[in-house]
């Protein structure tokens, strides 16, 4: 029976785990036998107890070199690569375009990668689209991290003392994070303004109970997979001048707006930051790729004119039960794709989902647009 491995994270700071007792299940079904790593599970409150109750078997990082599929969360380091045996099949979060030395190593290993990142925005591939399942635990954390750092309460109250008014939160980007920042703000009980360049965002923030802020001469900004395509500065400097006084009056800003492969735009001007009110909050979910806010500091909470700006990275792995539970089933769903009914491999990779992931295999980066940024790295 093929062989999948599951790991420790060696990511500092990743607490997400590739597999779950319950997807492990699934994945024995399938005909594959699963191995995980001692302890690869603790982050995120799955013990090897309940690993081996399911009938995963216990191992050390020999599971590496011996493995025919290793799932993953973060990418892997170097030295993980190096163990990763030829003809074998990693599976995980890459990140390409910021990681070439990686993807060189791994076309070096002869190993075939499939990318969760690139999993196509079709509808077939919805059960597998890691993106979306990762941006929906994060943009529920950013409000409650935004909350815990407001110095008010978020929704109206109506008490003996006084009146309490609702927080005015807005929200930039009203993708899968965005629409989940929306919803849960609005539970928090906050008024709720968002923006994004796509028209087909206006109804779904609508939907939500939120306000949709206009920018004037708005067209259809969506790109493939509805993605945002990147904006012209013009663009972009009457989109901030639009959601200027929006801002201002905000208790709590999050933004959330990210182009895949390029660096975020900026929204969230130090001149916005400078008229927001003191004791108001920014929190950019964008901060990983260079930020929506040009105040933001990988890891840092920053606190400038009264205004806290928090830029915490990676909050899928704040909510590590709930992400993990996620993902894992994306894994599976993608595993399933090639392993046939005998429990052997298809490697071939001609599935539409499989090949719109797939980053390397047999020797080539498959994948146009990195294997373009490798030549071009190499002159």
């Amino acid at each position: 029976m093929p062989t999948l491995f599951v790991p420790k994270e060696s990511r500092s700071g990743e607490t997400r785990v590739a597999a779950t007792p319950e997807t492990i299940k699934n994945l024995a079904k399938a005909g594959l036998t699963v191995m995980v790593e001692r302890g690869a599970g603790v982050p995120a409150s799955f013990t090897d107890a309940m690993f081996e109750a399911v009938g995963a078997k216990l191992c050390g990082p020999e599971g590496w070199s011996s493995a025919d599929i290793v799932a993953k969360v973060a990418p892997p380091t170097a030295e993980e690569a190096a163990r990763l045996q030829k003809g074998g099949i990693l599976i995980s979060f890459i990140s390409p375009s910021a990681n070439l030395a990686l993807v060189a190593k791994l076309r070096e290993q002869g190993v075939s990668t499939l990318a969760m990142e690139l999993v196509p925005r079709i509808t077939r591939a919805q059960a597998m689209d890691a993106l979306s399942s990762q941006a929906t635990v994060a943009g529920y954390k950013a409000v409650l991290i935004g909350a815990s750092h407001l110095a008010k309460m978020c929704p109206l109250l109506m008490t003996a003392a006084g009146t309490v008014p609702p927080a005015k939160a807005v929200v930039f980007g009203a993708g899968v994070a965005g629409l989940q920042a929306i919803a849960t703000a609005k539970r928090l009980g906050c008024t709720v303004e968002a923006t994004d360049v796509r028209m087909a965002a206006r109804e779904q923030v609508l939907s939500l109970g939120a306000k949709f802020i206009d920018v004037p001469g708005m067209g259809d900004m969506e790109g493939s997979g509805g993605y945002a395509k990147e904006q012209t500065p013009e663009f972009l400097e009457k989109q901030r001048q639009e959601v200027a006084k929006r801002v201002a009056e905000a208790d709590l800003v999050i933004t959330t707006a990210q182009i895949p492969g390029r660096p975020a735009p900026k929204l969230v001007s130090r001149a916005m930051v400078e008229s927001m009110k003191p004791g108001a909050v920014v929190v950019d979910l964008a901060v990983e790729s260079g930020g929506n806010c040009e105040l933001s500091k990988l890891g840092e909470v920053v606190l400038h004119n009264g205004v806290k700006i928090v830029g915490i990275p990676n909050l899928p792995a704040t909510v590590p039960f709930h992400a993990s539970e996620l993902y894992a089933k994306n894994i599976l769903n993608l595993v399933k794709l090639f392993v046939q009914k005998d429990g052997t491999l298809n490697k071939d990779f001609k599935d539409e989902v499989l090949a719109g992931c797939l980053l390397t295999h047999a020797g080539e980066v498959t994948h146009k647009a990195t294997a373009e940024a490798l030549v071009a790295g190499a002159k």
